[in-house]
């Protein structure tokens, strides 16, 4: 599927984004990089932050593509659009990051201590380089959406 034929079964709806809305996204993935690394928050709350980077970057993604997921199913359409973006190399990187977003609802709003440090600390490390892969994605396909200082 592509995410045209997403919007055709009304899925997705038009979105036009900006460098603003750009920027202000990938200040939030910043501040959440930073904070998932902070020692003294519990394993569940370093996971949630990190999947909230994650889900921004996806959100980059999609928006840049011209889309925006409905409110069904949100995060999950955000981050299956993953691969129809950045190509089928990256359908691993989706299942894996819907692992992720299963987890972080199961700590947030059913029980604490499903997340172990060590799933913390490789949802950060992926995350960190989700995030170089956007910023290059960005910076071959849309530098008009980058400020001067992100267009190096």
């Amino acid at each position: 599927m592509s995410l045209q034929q997403w919007a055709n079964n009304g899925w997705l709806k038009a979105h036009q984004t900006s460098p603003k809305e750009i920027q202000d996204l990938l200040k939030i993935v910043e501040r959440d990089l930073a904070d998932a690394v902070v020692g003294d928050l519990s394993a569940d709350w370093r996971f949630g932050i990190a999947y909230n980077a994650a889900l921004k970057l996806c959100t980059i993604l999609i928006y840049v593509s011209g889309y925006r997921p409905e409110k069904s199913l949100q995060h999950y359409r955000t981050l299956q659009a993953l691969p129809l973006i950045l190509g089928s190399n990256r359908r691993a990187d989706a299942d894996y990051l819907d692992v992720c977003r299963i987890k972080r609802n199961t700590v947030e709003y059913d029980y604490a201590g499903g997340a172990t440090k060590k799933d913390a600390d490789e949802l950060i490390e992926f995350t960190r380089e989700l995030r170089t892969d956007v910023r290059a994605w960005l910076q071959e396909n849309h530098i008009e959406l980058l400020l001067p200082d992100d267009q190096k």
